[in-house]
């Protein structure tokens, strides 16, 4: 059962339009009760790790889900994913990269730095809002995480 204060995803998205979009199809499935955004990927850090503006945040509090984006300021989403990793505490939180980029270099880094999936969004919004939705569905209620 959750808490009040639980995280179940932590959205790393700068683009506002772009965390709208998630935001609304995973509140059509009522999957974002209890979700944090962050802008830029050392806010991300933050948040992860307890510093900053988060210090004194409760560590025991992870969330079930990393939603990732690549292209972010001060830290992009490869490097804050290479931080996560490296991190013992923070090192098993899954990771699920949700980007417009193809490249397949990302894609390569991404699974090397050991990347629980790795989602390209869709254009279409419909098209985006089913992806995201069945990513959420299947973070939150159908895999079973480490506590």
């Amino acid at each position: 059962m959750n808490t009040p204060s639980e995280v179940e995803i932590l959205l790393v998205e700068d683009n506002p339009r772009d965390a709208e979009l998630t935001l609304r199809a995973l509140k059509k499935r009522h999957l974002a009760n209890h979700l944090v955004h962050v802008k830029d990927g050392q806010e991300a850090l933050d948040w992860l790790t307890g510093m900053g503006a988060y210090a004194g945040r409760d560590l025991k509090q992870m969330p079930k889900v990393v939603l990732l984006d690549l292209k972010l300021p001060k830290m992009n989403g490869l490097e804050v994913l290479a931080a996560i990793r490296a991190n013992e505490v923070i090192s098993m939180v899954p990771v699920v990269v949700l980007t417009s980029s193809q490249e397949q270099r990302d894609v390569i880094e991404s699974y090397r730095l050991r990347v629980n999936s790795y989602i390209v969004k869709p254009v279409d919004f419909e098209k985006f809002s089913v992806a995201v939705a069945e990513a959420g569905h299947y973070w939150l209620l159908v895999n079973h995480n480490v506590s």
